[in-house]
């Protein structure tokens, strides 16, 4: 019994496991995770705050307007009041004669935003007495801190009447984000109370209502059903915050005016409603530009002028928030925990590695990122519209970063695998050489003797008597594919000798071999169990099989390739050449439409491939004899082969046998799937000092352009093919049948029913002379893609006699080169 050697697996993954184990191999996780430790380092070192701050002032502009509070009523002192008294401060006799009549219309409060500490004459004793003796004033202080020894409230008003008028912490770009509520008892001083003025405003309301400030079981400020949970440290997009005291993220209720505004002018002149101060809260405050007494918030960046919103109409904002909060239900500002935050950085890294990953040409990549981003920010923000404050700057850059990371590794690996591919061919061509020698110093030996054996053969014949050189094939076809060998002086007797006496070939080194003549449940490499024979050719067989060391048993082909001659010298050579070829058909596998190489061995001197099954059908079956398709369908189908083919092409290989017998429509998703890649060639640059090499001819006829028919093909060649293609899917007439014009070019235009530009792109795929065709499949694409998206093409097609067509194909017709068309 022959020694089987050991079997060598390359790549032996299911489709599930491949897509998996391709994502960590690219390395489109490994990338987001040192992307998002990257950027998640850089936000816990506050580097990305001020960003992240200023999208959240962004997604406050954007925010829908409030209506003004109805609970609440401002009285402004602006500049012309000012002008008007000839005062500042105002003197206690006008702010008493101002107090006395909005008191008369029997509002809930009056907060007085403006510090009352010293006398300011006249009028001072009755302001004085009328401050200590309504419980519904509620005046303000300012507490002591490093730069200021604070302001207290008026003289002989009680201990819980005033409140402090800081208004929050100002963040270190000067815009006021945040309110607060309380500050420790022992941090209030010279105020009475910890109490803020807001605060104090809001208990005065809602005693009317019989509702009383309670403490949550987690010790937070509530009132009703609404929890006042104090801003945290690392809440939003904050990092290590100062958030000493009770603070709240301030949620604005509109730019200008959260509630109803009046002048002090106004009030004074009796020219205020009773209806606008009756039951509600009236803050009295300065909004004249001459005091500054304004600040910036998040709307300061989207006006022009003044930019700054004056306190008292701030205190307004956070009065309304927490009865609005409190007695309306309006939501509160939430935030994630920061392992949360850093999930949803995690998140979109990995999205922005795999929309590298699937997308590698850098204009796809950019708009394909321009819309993450966009849906990032969108959902960032009607998450906002909800109160939810969730990080956008650090997932976007998280996302960018990784996709141009991916992407750089990409491009990095396809330079690599195109130079791996091109050594790889390189060597191959060299083995074929070496073969090609070999081959003709055995044929000398052979016509020496005057015999040939079965193992010596050379050629053969196929069907339509074209030659066949031993060195490549092609798969599915053998009675329309042609092999062309450089020497045509061979001789064709022992070609003759071989169609008589020998049905096994020399060495096929592609994947070309179909099978015939091995029983269904032999066993191959210990795992492979054949099913049932697929084809035969006349070099080698093609089986489906079953894997039975994955789980399920998936089926998968395998090509059975039979070297001739069985002596060690050519067995090494041979050797040579199929660990050559399986090693670029797996480079090209990487493509989601191209089947992959799964493992590749060898066994009883024999070499096996296996391939991803790929269940469908040939596009042949879509294109028989008179079958005309639309042109809308037809361009579906070239652009669904042109986008594998600019893959192939990317890495410097053109396929050279083109047709619709070597093209499968997945059953699952009707994706094309280019196969049968034993002809590939790689693209040289040529030394115009050197003599141009010609290469083995390989093709079929009708698909194969005449530089192919030459042994010269390029990438247009490719093009070529896919062009008769779409002229066979137009016309539903074989290639073979089809003639030619005095210019060479194919006449086909007659027996089809297509609008002029796509007739013109495909005229220009299958021009005679390949310097008048399309020199890449990008150029393809994009003439198509305009097509497409003009929306003019056909969905239908006319009658074939309609277009003065008889049942007769058209004669062959030779071009001036003697080619067949």
């Amino acid at each position: 019994m022959a020694q089987l050697s050991k079997p060598n697996f390359s790549g032996m993954r299911s489709r599930l496991v491949r897509t998996g184990a391709s994502v960590w191999r690219l390395p489109t996780v490994l990338v987001s995770v040192a992307v998002s430790i990257f950027v998640v380092g850089l936000r816990q070192q506050g580097l990305l705050e001020t960003l992240e701050l200023g999208a959240y002032d962004q997604m406050v502009r954007l925010l829908p307007e409030e209506k003004p509070d109805p609970r609440l009523l401002v009285v402004a002192v602006t500049e012309a009041d000012i002008q008007t008294y000839k005062n500042y401060p105002i003197t206690d006799g006008v702010m008493q004669r101002l107090l006395t009549k909005l008191l008369s219309k029997n509002p809930r409060a009056i907060g007085l935003d403006i510090y009352r500490d010293l006398p300011v004459e006249p009028g001072h004793a009755a302001f004085s007495k009328l401050m200590s003796s309504d419980r519904r004033i509620v005046p303000v202080c300012a507490v002591k801190d490093a730069e200021t020894p604070g302001t207290p409230p008026p003289p002989k008003i009680a201990n819980d009447r005033a409140g402090f008028a800081d208004i929050g912490k100002t963040d270190s770009d000067g815009i006021i984000r945040r309110g607060l509520l309380f500050v420790s008892p022992s941090a209030h001083k010279p105020c009475p109370n910890p109490n803020s003025f807001g605060f104090q405003l809001v208990q005065r309301y809602l005693e009317k209502e019989g509702i009383e400030p309670t403490d949550s079981e987690e010790g937070y400020l509530k009132i009703k059903n609404a929890v006042f949970k104090p801003l945290q440290a690392n809440d939003g997009g904050y990092i290590r915050e100062d958030t000493r005291g009770y603070q709240i993220l301030l949620n604005y209720r509109a730019p200008k005016y959260p509630a109803k505004q009046v002048t002090m002018s106004q009030v004074l002149n009796g020219q205020v409603d009773e209806n606008l101060v009756k039951d509600r809260i009236v803050l009295i405050g300065v909004t004249a530009a001459s005091v500054d007494d304004a600040f910036y918030t998040p709307y300061s960046a989207g006006v022009t002028g003044n930019r700054k919103m004056p306190g008292v109409v701030i205190h307004a904002q956070l009065v309304s928030q927490i009865l609005s909060a409190s007695l309306d239900g309006r939501p509160q500002f939430w935030f994630w925990a920061e392992w949360g935050e850093a999930l949803w950085v995690v998140g979109w890294s990995v999205v922005g590695g795999l929309v590298a990953f699937r997308l590698r040409h850098p204009g796809h990549l950019a708009l394909a990122e321009g819309a993450c981003l966009a849906v990032l920010s969108g959902t960032c923000w009607l998450l906002f519209t909800q109160a939810g404050w969730v990080p956008v700057v650090p997932p976007a850059l998280a996302l960018v970063m990784t996709g141009a990371g991916v992407m750089a590794y990409n491009t990095h690996q396809a330079e690599k695998e195109h130079k791996k591919i091109a050594l790889l061919v390189r060597e191959q061509q060299n083995n074929l050489l070496e073969m090609q020698a070999l081959l003709k110093e055995k044929r000398q030996e052979t016509l020496a003797t005057g015999a040939i054996a079965p193992e010596q053969s050379w050629a053969r014949k196929d069907d339509d008597s074209t030659a066949i050189a031993p060195e490549q094939s092609s798969a599915t076809d053998d009675s329309s594919t042609a092999v062309w060998e450089d020497n045509p002086d061979a001789t064709t007797k022992a070609a003759d000798l071989h169609n008589e006496q020998s049905k096994r070939p020399l060495l096929p080194l592609s994947l070309a071999g179909q099978i015939g003549d091995r029983r269904g449940g032999s066993l191959l490499a210990g795992r492979y169990k054949t099913v049932r024979g697929l084809a035969s050719g006349g070099f080698g067989h093609t089986y489906l099989a079953e894997d039975i060391k994955r789980p399920g048993n998936p089926l998968c082909v395998i090509k059975h390739l039979m070297p001739a001659h069985r002596d060690e010298k050519f067995l090494q050579l041979a050797r040579r050449l199929f660990h050559t070829e399986a090693e670029i058909l797996e480079q090209l596998g990487h493509h989601p439409q191209i089947p992959q190489l799964l493992a590749y061995f060898e066994e009883n001197q024999e070499f096996y491939l296996v391939e991803e099954f790929v269940k469908g059908h040939p596009l042949s079956d879509e294109l028989p004899v008179d079958k005309r398709l639309p042109e809308a369908q037809v361009a579906e189908i070239l652009y669904g082969i042109l986008e594998t083919l600019a893959f192939i092409h990317e890495n410097y290989v053109i396929h050279r046998d083109i047709k619709p017998s070597n093209i499968i429509r997945r059953e699952k998703d009707n994706k094309l799937f280019l196969i049968d890649f034993g002809a590939v060639k790689q693209m040289q640059p040529q030394n115009p000092n050197e003599q141009e090499n010609l290469t083995v001819a390989i093709g079929t006829k009708g698909y194969t352009p005449p530089e192919q028919y030459k042994g010269k093909p390029n990438f247009s060649s490719d093009i070529y093919a896919v062009g008769i293609i779409g002229i066979e899917a137009l016309t539903g007439i074989s290639p073979q049948k089809l003639s030619s014009d005095e210019t060479c070019n194919v006449i086909w235009r007659d027996f089809a029913s297509v609008q002029e530009e796509f007739a013109n792109i495909i005229d220009k795929m299958v021009r005679y002379h390949f310097l008048d065709r399309y020199q890449t499949t990008l150029e393809v694409l994009n003439d198509l893609k305009r097509l497409k998206d003009s929306g003019t093409l056909q969905q239908s097609v006319m009658p074939r006699q309609d277009l003065g067509l008889t049942s007769a194909e058209p004669e062959i017709r030779s071009t001036s080169s003697g080619v067949p068309r």
